[in-house]
């Protein structure tokens, strides 16, 4: 697909996750944004809101001040309930929508009342969504008009999961997943949602018997492993702002060694850019992949022989929210999947300083260093 520069519509500019958006989208070389929306602080810049932004961008406004057939991508970030809203009086535009909301996650519409306590507004359109966690749909994403990105839970433990399902080298009737994210991943009405005084100093496991992402996990790995996956899940929020770290413990298949497994997911994954698969046992944490659109694994034995340890390192607003959507948009236009979604400093230095601690001649650190150069300028 040929296309110069895309017209942006961002509705819900002014949460955790629209402000990441905002962000990437400002420095994506194939982007005009035209339109910030939200339902407050009308007229102010977008700067009131993030100081990282550093782009001169429209005022935020009002999605009625929205001229929509100038827009050819909407991107919503709005509270459940209000994309099928918007997507309905959009049903007959040119206009592809890319939503950060559980709204068209979920193809059965009774699942979705049953774990959201609402009836779905908009039926019609479930089938002309999605479910795209971007390396599985790269083929497909095109074809539709609403492209529904996955929940960051979901996200962690799908990428190293559905390979490892899809060749049946993990039994799927006893998963245990332990995932701790920080609390960005509650919105900015965290206090409302947890009442707890000591939420910013301390570790809270919550939404322990149903939580609502359990719905997409179930609904996506049932439709890898072709009979419903059982396994247990438990999330908890941490106390550091973002990041997720999602451990999983799995019991191979009869006669499939740990070696095996890492082997699969490194195949499985090899051109896709932004999973990155660490050797056997490789301690892991989220410091690699804050403010990155990077997925971290690192497949572990246990003492226990039975079972092995998958580690999953994200972070939650980026590759689990406002990056992940960027790069659903880049495979749309046929753009270079990491477009717009460069690597941070961050990463980068921390990334080299780790390499550096190790023990190496001075040759092998000036190759290391020329490598991280290389991969860096790649993800421009």
């Amino acid at each position: 697909m040929s296309v110069k520069k895309i017209n942006i519509a961002v509705a819900g500019a002014t949460g955790y996750v629209g402000l990441d958006l905002i962000k990437f989208l400002s420095k994506h070389p194939k982007v005009n944004i035209k339109y910030l929306c939200a339902q407050k602080k009308i007229g102010k810049k977008i700067q009131f809101f993030d100081k990282r932004i550093k782009k001169k961008l429209p005022k935020i406004s009002n999605l009625k001040s929205v001229n929509w057939s100038k827009i050819n991508i909407l991107f919503t970030a709005l509270p459940t309930g209000e994309a099928q809203i918007l997507a309905k009086t959009l049903k007959n535009k040119e206009i592809k929508i890319i939503d950060l909301s559980a709204d068209f996650r979920l193809k059965n519409k009774s699942i979705y009342k049953q774990f959201y306590n609402k009836k779905h507004k908009a039926p019609d359109l479930i089938k002309k969504s999605i479910y795209s966690v971007s390396e599985f749909v790269k083929k497909d994403i095109k074809k539709y008009k609403i492209i529904a990105c996955p929940g960051c839970y979901p996200t962690s433990i799908q990428i190293p999961l559905i390979p490892l399902l899809k060749k049946k080298l993990i039994k799927k009737n006893n998963i245990i997943i332990d995932s701790k994210s920080g609390y960005s991943g509650a919105g900015k009405n965290l206090k409302k949602k947890f009442d707890h005084k000591n939420i910013y100093s301390s570790i809270h496991a919550y939404g322990i018997f149903k939580h609502r992402h359990t719905s997409e996990i179930d609904q996506e790995l049932s439709k890898i492993s072709k009979s419903k996956t059982k396994y247990t899940f438990v999330p908890h929020l941490i106390p550091t702002f973002r990041g997720m770290l999602s451990s999983i413990y799995v019991e191979p298949s009869n006669g499939v060694s740990i070696k095996t497994i890492l082997k699969e997911l490194k195949k499985y994954h090899k051109n896709n850019f932004f999973v990155k698969i660490l050797t056997l046992n490789k301690d892991l944490g989220t410091e690699n992949v804050l403010n990155t659109n990077f997925c971290e694994i690192s497949v572990c034995a246990l003492k226990e022989k039975r079972k092995i340890l998958i580690l999953s390192a994200i972070d939650n607003l980026v590759k689990g929210a406002a990056g992940q959507a960027i790069q659903n948009m880049n495979l749309i236009y046929g753009f270079r999947e990491n477009t717009g979604i460069k690597w941070d400093s961050f990463y980068f230095f921390s990334y080299f300083f780790l390499v550096a601690r190790a023990s190496m001649g001075k040759k092998q650190k000036k190759y290391i260093f020329a490598e991280i150069i290389l991969v860096q300028t790649k993800g421009k």
